[in-house]
């Protein structure tokens, strides 16, 4: 690929990302500029838990899934990211330890963003430091929701929620979308109960008809907003 091209791919991607949404061309271009393209194969880290980090990743192509370490030294599962995600670019702003792990499910290809870069970026620019702001404030916002539902919300509903949004993540097959492959102790881990618990509300879910699975894929029917199946 030559350097023109691997620029303008860089500039598309972040195009695709809220974060730089409302960053003024000029200063866009300047950030694809310093974009490093990185290949891994599959269940490849590419940031540990625990460790300092210097670079945010663009996800081109491919599959991660974000993970964490329990007390009890278990991984923990905390979301899913394909093409046009990004993540790690809390390393851009501080240097404090990685809070989580990323592993690659599928081979893939990213952009690198060194912090150095991204912050220079940020100092000239006054629209990118309030996208940082705003999309900080969404996290937060985000996390607060989350564990809002955690405390309120039954466990048939956070299973709901969390295999819905998965699904609308993942390919569509007719009125129905594929989540990734899921244990039933990674959906456990993902929602903050048993893994007991969760087969018994999956088998639920698969009687009453809203879920089926293939294998270890779950199949979610789109619904409107009356909350019935799309034809």
């Amino acid at each position: 690929m030559s350097e023109l091209t691997r620029s303008h791919e860089a500039l598309h991607s972040l195009r695709a990302i809220p974060l730089f949404a409302n960053v003024k061309d000029v200063d866009l271009e300047v950030i694809a500029s310093h974009m490093i393209e990185r290949r891994y194969p599959r269940h490849a880290t590419v940031v540990e838990e625990g460790l300092p980090g210097d670079y945010m990743y663009v996800i081109r192509e491919g599959r991660v899934k974000v993970t964490k370490l329990s007390e009890d030294g278990r991984e923990k599962i905390l979301r899913f990211l394909g093409e046009g995600d990004f993540f790690g670019e809390m390393a851009l702003l501080d240097r404090a330890p990685r809070s989580a792990s990323v592993e690659t499910l599928v081979d893939s290809r990213m952009f690198a963003l060194s912090r150095n870069d991204f912050l220079a970026s940020m100092r000239s620019s006054p629209d990118l430091a309030m996208a940082v702001v705003q999309e900080l404030t969404r996290r937060l916002r985000e996390a607060g929701e989350h564990a809002s539902s955690l405390s309120f919300l039954s466990v048939k509903d956070r299973t709901k929620d969390l295999l819905e949004r998965l699904a609308r993540e993942g390919e569509a097959r007719g009125t129905r979308r594929e989540t990734p492959a899921l244990t039933h102790q990674q959906i456990a881990d993902m929602i903050g109960t048993s893994r007991e618990t969760v087969t018994r509300v999956v088998k639920d879910l698969k009687d009453e008809g809203w879920l089926q699975q293939e294998g270890k894929n779950y199949l979610v029917v789109e619904r409107g907003k009356n909350g019935n199946a799309t034809n």
